[in-house]
Order: C-alpha cells, then structure tokens, then sequence
C-alpha cells in the first residue's frame, strides 16, 4: 500500500434554501474537481441551516477532523446572513470590519448606488482573516487558520476557487478511469472484490444505471498512482471480458 499523504477537505454547505428544496446546490460537484486537482480529497460533506449553534457545530467538528473546511453561503448583505459571525463565534474571536475589504467594495459600488450599511455587511470577518478575492461581484471570501469562506452563487465560488488555485497544499491527484457495463452489480461482487484486494493502492467504486431498458454498471477505478491505476483497469476488463460481460464504454 502506497504511503502516500492524504489531503483532506470538509464542505459546510450553509443555507435553508438548500435544506428546503428552493434551491439546488451545484457548489458540491465543483469543490470536489476543485480539490481534487489541489491533490485534496472532499471527503465529507454537511448541509447546516442558517442557525448560528448549527453553523458553529458543524464547523468546528469538520475543522478539527480535516485539513481543510470550505464553506458557501452566508456571507451576502442581508440579515440572514450569518456564516460570518458563526464562524467567528467557532473560533472564539472577534467580528471586524476588515479595511481591504471596504476598499474593495468601496471601488465596486461606486457607480452601483454607493456603500450602503448593508453592503458594508460583506466587509466583516473574524478579526484576524485573510481575504479570497472576488472577480465577480466584489464582495471577497474569508481565509483563517484552516477555513475557506465563500459565496453561495456558484460562478461566485468558481472564480474565488480560482484564486486560490496552486496556493494550498496537497499531495497528488486521484486519477480514475470508468468501465461501463451491462451487468447487475450484484453479480459481479466478488469479481470486483478480489480484483480491488490484487491492487491495494487502487480503489473500485460500483455505480448502477438503468438506460435502454437494460440494467448496467460504471467501475470507476481511482488512484493517485498511474501505474497502478492502469494496472487495475487492465485486470478489472480482463475478468469482466472473460466472465462474459459486454463493456459499453471504457478509458481514463
């Protein structure tokens, strides 16, 4: 087995919205391809309503347990607003008003209406936070110790993901490739098992579809090593073959 460092991530996704159904979170799918090309792996991922003891719960208990916590939403103009103070309250620290930030918002709104109370309300940080900067709408991200506080808006959060791109540390990429197969899942269990225990620093994960009325699998095959990646998809396509399954599609 690889020796291999694992990076580590959590995902706070904040909002009752999200809980309510009202709106469809897209931020999970994004983080997750974000990270892993940091060579940081999502490994768990909590929907928390806008509830300040939820919210510091639930942050600190995925801070704690991870290299890195992320969190969306929460952190616009309006009383509901809330992730800030949370956060902060997490931390035992203080709310501030963080000076770039101001600048920052200050240059955006000038010719949108001014610097309104309200707006200046996504100026505030946990005294002592770092700022993410924000492309889109202004309004900057936070950074402190190991939290990563962004927007809700998911073309916000992309470009705040972007910049901080290359700048967090991490180990090597998880690679995977995907065999598609028309067979039931259950009938390939064993197969799957064994050919996963031959190559202990792959992993094979099993996804069941259901498309032209027949019943089918992906095998996704995941590692951060090449070489035993494709050793893993050779073995895999070749009991699958033998055992008299029909591959649909197949590659990294």
């Amino acid at each position: 087995m690889s020796e291999t460092r694992i990076w580590t991530a959590a995902l706070a996704v904040i909002g009752d919205e999200i809980l309510s159904g009202r709106t469809q979170d897209k931020n999970v799918a994004q983080v997750a391809k974000w990270l892993n090309v940091q060579g940081i792996r999502l490994v768990e991922v909590r929907v928390v309503p806008d509830d300040t003891a939820a919210i510091v719960a639930a942050v600190n208990a995925l801070r704690a347990r991870n290299d890195y916590l992320f969190t969306t939403g929460g952190i616009g103009p309006t009383h509901d607003d809330i992730t800030v103070d949370a956060i902060a309250e997490a931390l035992g620290l203080a709310v501030t008003y963080h000076p770039d930030a101001l600048a920052v918002l200050q240059r955006y709104y000038e010719t949108r209406g001014g610097l309104t109370e309200a707006r200046m309300r996504m100026a505030r940080v946990p005294e002592g936070a770092a700022l993410i900067p924000n492309r889109m709408s202004g309004a900057p991200g936070i950074h402190i110790d190991n939290i990563f506080v962004m927007a809700g808006v998911p073309h916000i959060t992309a470009g705040m993901l972007d910049s901080l791109t290359g700048t967090l540390e991490g180990g090597l990429p998880v690679l995977s490739a995907t065999i598609g197969v028309w067979v039931a899942e259950s009938e390939v269990a064993d197969l799957l098992g064994a050919v996963e225990k031959a190559h202990p620093a792959a992993a094979i994960g099993s996804y069941p579809f259901f498309r032209e009325g027949r019943v089918g699998a992906n095998f996704v095959v995941r590692s951060v090593e090449r070489a035993a990646l494709e050793a893993c998809l050779c073995e895999l396509r070749e009991r699958l073959t033998e055992a008299g399954h029909v591959v649909v599609s197949d590659g990294i």
